[in-house]
């Protein structure tokens, strides 16, 4: 027969067994929250953290030296200068705005490289580093040409106080380009025929399935005659006595850093840091160059996935089976 002391003792075992399982449970259900909880709290504070980090570098980079001190503010204009692009004229401008505003600043140092772009957003660029001359008339602002500062790109460039190139740097492409295709004669090979109805005599202008028109032409060309005149005016107005008499000057012709400086369209020779430390005098260079923020950045990354993964799942569903 089984001792009633044996069923005791085994009744109390189980019973600690359940409340020592129960408690380790517990504690690792525990241990799991905590983990979440840590877990969740560092990928809401990282984004915060860098967000700050990028819209505040440059004030963060003073706190490291002395806050008296005068610094060489560098905006960077770099890639295809377009509305929506990296060197539109709202970021380059606002950088440049920042850049000047400064107590510190002691000089703007504008660094190119740039093929080019929009005739109106050079302009705006332009115009504004003239307006930001006027107001800060103490600070002056030099352009640094890294590998090339052509077209739109030389057009800001010849608003500053003076240009600083490399040897090798390609400068110049004054001039205005359309560019333009002609598929006429492929559309009758093929059997083709082009139907195209306007309200507007010349509203089919430039249309590359319609044979060239002489009217449009000519009304084209004046057109780009008038905004390289745009261009020649600034750049004379902006280099005056500096520019040498050459029949290829405006021609849209581009010239190495070396010719540049004997037809006078740069100065000299020269990069961020030698301009910083030897013309302005304040070797400390801070970065105001205007950037996105990082949630933006992340938004359109998110959005170009799932662009991607959409496009992936329509080409899988009809095209590939």
């Amino acid at each position: 027969m089984t001792d009633k002391n044996d069923i005791t003792e085994s009744k109390y075992e189980n019973l600690v067994n359940k409340l020592a399982f129960a408690a380790h449970t517990e504690q690792r259900r525990s241990r799991r929250w905590r983990i979440f909880f840590l877990v969740l709290t560092f990928l809401y504070l990282t984004p915060v953290f860098l967000l700050t980090i990028e819209m505040g570098d440059y004030d963060l980079l003073k706190d490291n030296d002395d806050e008296s001190s005068k610094h060489t503010a560098l905006v960077e204009l770099t890639g295809v200068i377009a509305a929506g692009e990296k060197a539109s004229a709202e970021k380059i401008i606002e950088g440049l705005q920042d850049a000047f505003s400064d107590e510190d600043t002691a000089g703007v140092v504008l660094s190119i490289n740039s093929p080019g772009g929009s005739p109106v957003q050079s302009a705006y660029i332009y115009d504004e580093i003239k307006r930001l001359r006027e107001k800060y008339t103490e600070i002056p602002l030099y352009v640094v040409v890294e590998d090339v500062a052509a077209s739109g790109g030389y057009f800001i460039a010849a608003a500053g106080d003076k240009i600083y190139v490399n040897k090798s740097s390609l400068v110049g492409s004054i001039g205005v380009r359309m560019d333009n295709f002609g598929f006429v004669d492929l559309l009758q090979k093929i059997g083709v025929e082009r139907r195209l109805l306007t309200a507007g005599e010349h509203k089919g202008l430039l249309d590359p399935f319609l044979p060239e028109n002489e009217i449009q032409k000519a009304h084209l060309q004046q057109m780009l005659n008038e905004v390289h005149q745009h261009f020649i005016s600034a750049v004379k107005s902006a280099r005056g006595e500096r520019l040498k008499e050459s029949p290829d000057l405006f021609s849209g012709l581009i010239w190495t850093g070396e010719k540049a400086i004997t037809l006078g369209l740069v100065d000299d020779y020269g990069n961020v840091k030698s301009v910083a430390r030897g013309v302005i005098g304040a070797e400390n260079v801070v970065n105001f160059t205007a950037k996105d923020l990082l949630l933006d950045r992340l938004a359109d990354r998110i959005g170009a996935s799932f662009g991607k993964l959409f496009s992936t799942q329509i080409l899988n569903k009809y095209l590939i089976q």
